[in-house]
C-alpha cells in the first residue's frame, strides 16, 4: 500500500492579509492622489529598506529590554539584532542623520510602506499594516508644522473628503504647561489619567471629562472607571483649558492664562497663535484646521504641535451606535528622534496616513474604485499547430497598446478556454480556427457586451441589432477593431 504524502495546509500567519487585484488597485488611484499633494508642496519620495538595527530604532519600541517584544526581530550572523520596522519615521531619522552633509536642511521627503507590529492581531489590528508619511527634518519652527497641517488638509480634498474632514491642532508644550500649574509636573500617573480624560472629550463632553478628572465615572454598564482625584480648583483649571476653543476670539487668552509663569507653556501657546495666523492668511477656515485642547497624541515621542485628521461623516460601530468615522492620520513635531545620531539639534515634524483606515473611509464615500480591473484580450488555442500564429495576433494587439494574452493552459477544450477568459475578466476573446484562417478571417467575442445588455436592453432582438455578440473580422482588421470595441465598452461602462 503506497504511504499517503502529507501536505501542507495553506495557512495564513495570524495578524497578516492577502491583497488581490482590485485592493491593489484601488489603494493605487488613493496613492497617486496623495503622492501629487505631497510633490506639489514639494516634497521628495525616499525608501528605506524593511529592516533596521534594533538600536536605531531606539526607545520609542514598546519594550527596549527585550529586542524580541513589539518588533520582529532576529540576529544577524555578526550576532547584531536586526528588527523589522515598527513605523517610517526611525528609518528616516537613521537615513538623514547617516546622509546629513548630503542632504538639503530642512529635508523634505515622503514615504510609503509596510510596517510591522509583533502584538496580539484583533479585529482591524494586524501585524503588518501600511503607512504613507510625510516629514520635513532640520525645520525649527511653527511654519513647518502648519504647512503639515495645511498639507494634511489638501490631501483630504484631493481624496474628495471635502466637508467631511477636520484637522485638529493642540501643542504638547501647552499641555504640560497647564499640568505644571495644576500641581501635577512631579506626579506622572496621575498627569497620564488626566490626559487619557481629556482625550475622551469628543465622546465624553466636559461632564464626563469631569467625572473622570474628580473621583471617577460610571458608564452605561455600570463599569466603573478611577478617576485622576483633582480637587475643585485643578478640575476647573483643566476644564477652562480643555473648553478654551469655545470661544475662538479668546481662545489664546484663555490658554495664556491657564499656563501661569510657564515658560514652556507659553511658547506652546505662542507657537500655536503663529500657526492661526498661518492657516488663516492661506484661507484655511476654523471648520477645516482647528486649535484644539483636546487633542493628546504620543506624549513619550512629540515635543511640539500635535495635529490628527478626523472625518466627521457618521458610521455605525459594531455597536449599532452612530458615532463619527474618526482619526485617519496624525502626527507633530518630534525635535528628539534624530538628535540621537547626530550632536547637534535636529528639529523635525511629520505626520503618518493609516493606510487602511483612509481607504475604507474612501470606499464608505464612494471615493475608491473597488470594481474589479478589466482583464486581457484572450486569444485562444484552437489548433496546436497554430500556436506561433496566435502569438502573432497577441504580440499585434500588445504592440498597439492593448492588453492581450495567448491562452497557456492546459486544456484546449474551447468551454474551458472560455470559462478562464470569464474568470480574467476578459473584455474580449479571439478565435481562428481553420475556416477562418483559410478565409482570412478571425472571430471576436464581445464578453463584456452581454454584462451591460442584461442591464439596458430587454429583448435579445434589441441587442442583436444594437451590437452583436460575435462577429468575424477580416484579419487584417483585427487590431483596430479590438480597440474600437474596448472605446465602446469603456464607453458604456462610465
Amino acid at each position: 500500500m503506497a504511504k499517503k504524502t502529507k501536505r501542507l495546509a495553506p495557512t495564513l500567519p495570524r495578524g497578516f492579509v492577502d491583497r488581490d487585484a482590485v485592493e491593489i488597485a484601488s489603494l493605487e488611484q488613493m496613492f497617486h492622489r496623495i503622492r501629487s499633494v505631497y510633490e506639489r508642496y514639494g516634497f521628495d519620495p525616499v525608501e528605506t529598506p524593511l529592516f533596521e538595527y534594533t538600536e536605531s530604532l531606539g526607545k520609542f519600541l514598546p519594550d527596549t529590554d527585550r529586542p524580541n517584544a513589539g518588533v520582529f526581530s532576529l540576529q544577524d550572523d555578526d550576532e547584531k539584532w536586526l528588527s523589522l520596522r515598527y513605523d517610517l519615521t526611525a528609518p528616516l531619522a537613521r537615513y538623514f542623520a547617516q546622509n546629513y552633509d548630503a542632504l538639503p536642511k530642512p529635508y523634505r521627503s515622503y514615504r510609503q510602506g509596510y510596517v510591522f507590529r509583533n502584538e496580539k492581531p484583533g479585529p482591524g489590528r494586524f501585524r503588518q499594516f501600511m503607512q504613507f508619511d510625510a516629514d520635513s527634518v532640520g525645520a525649527p519652527d511653527p511654519a513647518a508644522d502648519a504647512e503639515m497641517c495645511m498639507m494634511m488638509a489638501d490631501v483630504m480634498d484631493e481624496l474628495g473628503l471635502g466637508g467631511k474632514f477636520i484637522i485638529r491642532v493642540n501643542n504638547r508644550k501647552v499641555l504640560d504647561g497647564v499640568l505644571a500649574a495644576a500641581g501635577l509636573a512631579d506626579q506622572p500617573e496621575t498627569s497620564l489619567t488626566v490626559l487619557r480624560a481629556i482625550d475622551k472629550m469628543d465622546r465624553l463632553g466636559e461632564d464626563g471629562v469631569k467625572l473622570l478628572l474628580g473621583a471617577g465615572r460610571k458608564d452605561e454598564s455600570g463599569d466603573f472607571t478611577e478617576g485622576a482625584g483633582l480637587d475643585e480648583a485643578q478640575i476647573a483649571r483643566i476644564l477652562a483649558y480643555v473648553t478654551a476653543d469655545a470661544d475662538a476670539d479668546k481662545m489664546f487668552d484663555v490658554l495664556a492664562a491657564q499656563v501661569e509663569d510657564s515658560e514652556a507653556g507659553a511658547q506652546g501657546v505662542a507657537e500655536l497663535k503663529e500657526m492661526q495666523a498661518l492657516f488663516d492668511a492661506a484661507g484655511y477656515a476654523r471648520d477645516k484646521i482647528k486649535i484644539d485642547p483636546s487633542v493628546v497624541r504620543g506624549l513619550e515621542y512629540y515635543t511640539g504641535p500635535v495635529f490628527e485628521a478626523e472625518l466627521t461623516f457618521p458610521v455605525t460601530n459594531e455597536k449599532g451606535q452612530t458615532v463619527v468615522f474618526g482619526s485617519v492620520g496624525g502626527g507633530g513635531r518630534y525635535d528628539g528622534l534624530v538628535s540621537r545620531f547626530r550632536p547637534e539639534p535636529v528639529p523635525a515634524t511629520g505626520f503618518s496616513i493609516g493606510v487602511s483606515r483612509l481607504a475604507h473611509a474612501l470606499q464608505l464615500v464612494g471615493e475608491l474604485d473597488v470594481t474589479e480591473k478589466q482583464g486581457p484580450v484572450v486569444v485562444l488555442i484552437m489548433d496546436k499547430d497554430q500556436i506561433a500564429s496566435y502569438q502573432a495576433m497577441v504580440a499585434e494587439l500588445r504592440q498597439a497598446g492593448v492588453r492581450a494574452e495567448l491562452y497557456l493552459g492546459a486544456s484546449k477544450n474551447m468551454a474551458k478556454q472560455m470559462k478562464y477568459a470569464d474568470k480574467r475578466n476578459a473584455p474580449a476573446v479571439i478565435i481562428e480556427g481553420s475556416q477562418e484562417r483559410e478565409a482570412g478571417e478571425v472571430q471576436v467575442k464581445d464578453l463584456v457586451a452581454g454584462k451591460i445588455a442584461s442591464e439596458t436592453i430587454t429583448s435579445n432582438e434589441e441587442w442583436r441589432a444594437a451590437r452583436p455578440a460575435q462577429v468575424s473580422v477580416k484579419r487584417g482588421d483585427l487590431v483596430a477593431h479590438i480597440k474600437s470595441l474596448l472605446e465602446t465598452d469603456s464607453a458604456d461602462g462610465e
